[in-house]
């Protein structure tokens, strides 16, 4: 069976407010094949989220031009739990309002200063008028609206995961909720500053770029639904992946080392394909919310 892919990109991204390198800071991996078609691996490191944009941006330009085809994988929510376009009072798709809305309110400044944490409360004043769902903040950021700690969840009316969390959670995974901003492996923040550098990434690829599920339908893809692209944008959960550091890496340059491979071995058995696809369980209702707000994490 033919590889989808020809390369595969994952970004660690980051939240940081400050110029930042090696531990806990934006790393991308890229697997890809040399002339002999074998296997080998790249890491870069670079201190703020504009540098990370841009790299990316001619990493996929230099593929492009070998009429290669990248997958693209980020370690960020690319979608938010069901209801929460309704809350904000967001009209259309709830996915792409969803991206309109916070590439429209977040400022991220070429040296990584941002400011996730005012979007934050200003989310939860439009969603409950309190300090939730969205919580966790440095105590200089704790304000009315937005919480140091985890407050009670108000009526529970707004769920604390996507299905793909709770579906992973069913495991020995245990992902965070997009609603954690702040604290050991939260994601909430890296969604917030994220989107918006995925959204200008597929403006600039136009009609060569594609969002999985989002773009593409929540479905087993083909060689004909990849082959007009340059490029398909994903979310993967790194620690999916067996990532142990080699002598002298950092722990999340060895995770976009191994979750880069672990996809490039998936489409070398031809089994990649078939990790787009939904469970065989998956109710009609389950796929429409998928595909139209929440999105899901590639493999699980």
């Amino acid at each position: 069976m033919a590889r989808l892919f020809d390369a595969y990109i994952v970004a660690d991204w980051t939240a940081a407010e400050t110029r930042k390198l090696g531990d806990n800071s934006l790393w991308i991996g890229v697997a890809k094949r040399d002339v002999r078609f074998r296997l080998y691996t790249e890491t870069h490191n670079v201190a703020t989220r504009a540098e990370g944009e841009a790299l990316l941006n001619s990493l996929l330009a230099d593929h492009r031009k070998r009429g290669d085809r990248v997958l693209v994988g980020f370690d960020f929510n690319l979608g938010y739990p069901a209801g929460t376009a309704t809350r904000l009072k967001l009209s259309g798709t709830p996915w792409q309002a969803m991206w309109k809305f916070i590439a429209a309110n977040v400022v991220d400044k070429a040296d990584n200063t941002n400011n996730r944490y005012q979007v934050a409360a200003k989310m939860n004043r439009l969603m409950t008028d309190e300090a939730w769902p969205l919580w966790g903040a440095p105590a200089k950021q704790a304000q009315r609206w937005l919480t140091t700690t985890k407050p009670p969840q108000g009526t529970g009316d707004i769920p604390e995961f996507r299905a793909t969390e709770d579906a992973a959670r069913k495991g020995r995974l245990q992902p965070k909720s997009v609603w954690q901003m702040h604290g050991a492996g939260a994601v909430g923040g890296q969604t917030l500053v994220g989107i918006p550098a995925v959204r200008r990434l597929l403006e600039a690829l136009g009609p060569s770029g594609a969002v999985w599920p989002f773009g593409t339908g929540w479905r087993a893809l083909s060689q004909e639904d990849v082959q007009p692209l340059s490029a398909l944008v994903v979310e993967v959960w790194p620690s999916m992946f067996d990532a142990r550091p080699a002598e002298g890496e950092y722990k999340d340059q060895a995770q976009v080392r191994a979750a880069a491979e672990a996809l490039a071995r998936l489409d070398d058995a031809g089994d990649l394909a078939d990790a787009f696809a939904p469970p065989k369980s998956a109710a009609p209702d389950l796929i429409e919310r998928v595909e139209q707000e929440e999105g899901w994490i590639l493999g699980v």
